[in-house]
């Protein structure tokens, strides 16, 4: 009896040595590809061998035996292929016993190669084939064959790239190519409203901190390579230890906005008249007597808050960069976010050369209390738009969709008054007077009161549901709104009844936390969203049609930006209606995860504790992107139909979101 225990026990050990032996692969297997520009790339295969294995070459041995390694593709694909196939590694050779003395030429540590492409312009392949290797394991020879397969394109106006998205994403081909879409995504980042609304309040400071023209250049000088620092520092951290959504992460952060909402309160009461910021006079006096080491700390760190409090406009610029940099080595993402802060913060240095900007606003008179005035009247606006981030992420419907508008518009209105001067504040001097002694309105002042007031007649039919599209990235979404009396009709969501056959079963998980951040145009066209991939992607198996996933954020300007322009479009919405599944998946909604879903995610190099988190890790697996809005389209088994995703861009409209809608579908036909 006791025999058979034991014989017992040591066929269990033998089988549990075999099926460990089976997880842990002789070798490993690893794919990449570059460009060098004009359509030609390289193919690399890189093979790792396990402790205690001898991966034998490509190199033909001498002798009749074929142990070599071989690499065989696609006999359709052999025209692209350009010159041999090239072996980089360090070779060991010795006599082996087991094969007749024969030399043989093998590796114990790694081995790449290479095989050159050529594509011309248009072309998209998918190169196939598969590489049959031997290896000597102890005193026996054995093979194994491992797949390849990797989709190639190539196109004409686009040289950069190695797969072109539709998003029109490049992965740079070298450092220079990441500067250049560094320093453009800096200069398109400066014209957003987030950076640019900043710039008057940028101007009063280096005028009031320059006594002369000298010193205010010194000053925009070392602002701009503040900006510049900052970035090459984030660049720095993603290419080490930081988590690529930690940025995100800070900018949604409900403590982070409410923190933002007080400043600009506080800020916009002092320049209202209601007090003045001062540092004490010990202070004062402290960095006087330091020189200016005090003076440029608080530019550096003026620097640092422009950074931070634009992140929800430039986002997009800096994740869509990161995504692209962090595949292509450890340098790029420092070189990629130099040329952000470099464009970025151009415009800023160009005060230095010409300091009459900046110091003429700094002459007495009484326009420059209005000037104040006027700020701080757009302080006040914008702080409610970041109460309005904390409120969205916490739940508290304190600024729904009609609270938020109905406070710019009194804003607005109050300020059209006051540029009228029917509206005295503290520090206001007297209006000049014309030549009868009556005191009188500038042209320009009566020109900004008109564009103030006209804009908050424009904000009024937002109250009952318009969607405002000029400024729909700023306010609260559609769904916060108790009453709309354009999206009130009855249409039954198409494909969604439950119960019949072929049909799906309507959204269910996430719904009652996340449809009231659904947009005005779904809500309007009766468009059925799902809020949960899993539940998606049932949905799109079981109707037969694409998924298109909408990567979005609750705070996020620029998919607030994309739905009130593109969404909006009828023919948008007919086939995202009939033709999709939709999913949008919030990469910032902060629900806990059940503790089985909870793990590390080596793409994000962080913990997945929240629904958002999961969401993150999923774009990053899909296109190894970050950055919303990003619209990822797939099949119902998950399987991506086009590679990367159709990204922000001020530049396209809805003609080229229809385009590429109408080109997915064509995929996914020809794939079903």
């Amino acid at each position: 009896m006791i025999k058979y225990k034991l014989l017992s026990i040591f066929s269990c050990i033998i089988l549990s040595l075999s099926l460990t032996a089976q997880v842990q692969p002789p070798v490993q297997f690893d794919f990449e590809k570059q460009t060098s520009g004009d359509g030609e790339y390289v193919l690399t295969i890189k093979a790792v061998p396990a402790k205690g294995i001898h991966l034998f070459s490509i190199k033909k041995m001498s002798g009749d035996l074929p142990v070599n390694t071989t690499i065989h593709f696609d006999s359709a694909i052999v025209k692209y292929l350009k010159d041999s196939i090239v072996e980089i590694g360090n070779p060991k050779t010795a006599l082996d016993a087991s094969l007749n003395n024969l030399v043989t030429s093998f590796y114990v540590d790694s081995v790449k190669w290479q095989q050159k492409i050529q594509l011309l312009p248009g072309d998209s392949i998918r190169i196939k084939g598969s590489i049959n290797y031997y290896y000597k394991n102890g005193e026996s020879i054995e093979s194994g064959e491992e797949p390849v397969s990797m989709q190639f394109k190539y196109r004409k106006d686009a040289p950069a790239e190695l797969v072109a998205n539709s998003s029109g994403s490049l992965q740079a081909k070298s450092m220079w190519a990441l500067l250049l879409a560094g320093i453009f995504a800096g200069l398109i980042g400066f014209l957003t409203p987030c950076v640019y609304a900043l710039v008057p309040i940028t101007i009063s400071f280096f005028t009031k901190r320059s006594k002369t023209k000298i010193q205010g250049k010194k000053n925009a000088l070392f602002y701009s390579i503040s900006i510049i620092l900052i970035y090459t520092l984030v660049g720095a951290l993603v290419a080490t230890v930081l988590p690529k959504n930690a940025l995100n992460n800070l900018s949604t952060n409900w403590i982070f906005n409410v923190f933002l909402f007080l400043l600009f309160i506080i800020f916009g009461a002092s320049f209202l008249g209601a007090f003045e910021i001062n540092l004490p006079a010990s202070w004062s006096n402290k960095i006087d007597s330091k020189a200016g080491v005090g003076s440029y700390s608080g530019i550096f760190f003026m620097a640092l808050t422009l950074v931070i409090v634009s992140f929800s406009c430039t986002g997009n610029f800096v994740a869509s960069l990161l995504g692209l940099s962090t595949a292509a080595g450890t340098l790029a993402p420092i070189i990629g976010m130099f040329g952000f802060g470099f464009g970025l913060a151009l415009p800023f240095a160009i005060f230095a050369f010409f300091p009459s900007m900046l110091s003429s606003l700094g002459k007495s008179g009484g326009w420059q209390n209005a000037l104040k005035v006027v700020l701080g009247f757009l302080e006040l606006a914008l702080a409610l738009k970041f109460l309005s981030n904390a409120d969205l992420d916490k739940g508290w419907r304190l600024l729904d969709r009609e609270v938020f508008i109905v406070l710019w518009v009194v804003i607005f209105a109050l300020l059209g008054m006051y540029l009228l001067g029917k509206l005295q504040l503290k520090n206001d001097s007297e209006r000049p007077k014309n030549d009868f002694g009556v005191q009188y309105v500038s042209v320009s002042r009566l020109f900004l009161a008109i564009l103030s007031l006209s804009f908050a007649v424009y904000l009024v039919p937002g109250l009952w549901g318009a969607p405002l599209k000029a400024v729909s990235a700023f306010v609260p979404p559609m769904g916060t709104q108790d009453f709309n009396a354009i999206g009130n009709n009855s249409e039954t969501p198409v494909n969604v009844t439950p119960g019949q056959p072929g049909l799906a079963k309507p959204p269910q998980k996430y719904v009652a936390d996340l449809k009231k951040y659904e947009p005005g145009a779904a809500i309007n066209n009766q468009l059925v969203i799902y809020y949960d991939y899993d539940e998606a992607l049932a949905a799109s198996k079981a109707l037969h049609k694409p998924l298109m996933i909408d990567f979005t954020g609750i705070q996020c300007v620029n998919c607030r930006e994309f739905e009130s322009k593109i969404w909006i479009d009828p023919e948008v919405g007919r086939l995202m209606k009939n033709d999709f599944v939709v999913a949008s998946l919030f990469s910032d909604y902060n629900a806990e995860l059940p503790d089985e879903e909870k793990k590390f995610s080596p793409l994000l190099n962080d913990k997945i504790e929240t629904v958002g988190d999961k969401y993150e890790d999923l774009q990053q697996r899909l296109i190894k992107a970050s950055g919303q809005p990003n619209y990822v389209f797939v099949d119902g088994d998950g399987k991506l139909l086009i590679d990367g995703g159709y990204g922000y861009d001020a530049t396209k409209g809805a003609k080229e979101f229809i385009a590429h809608l109408n080109k997915v579908k064509q995929l996914y036909k020809e794939r079903n």
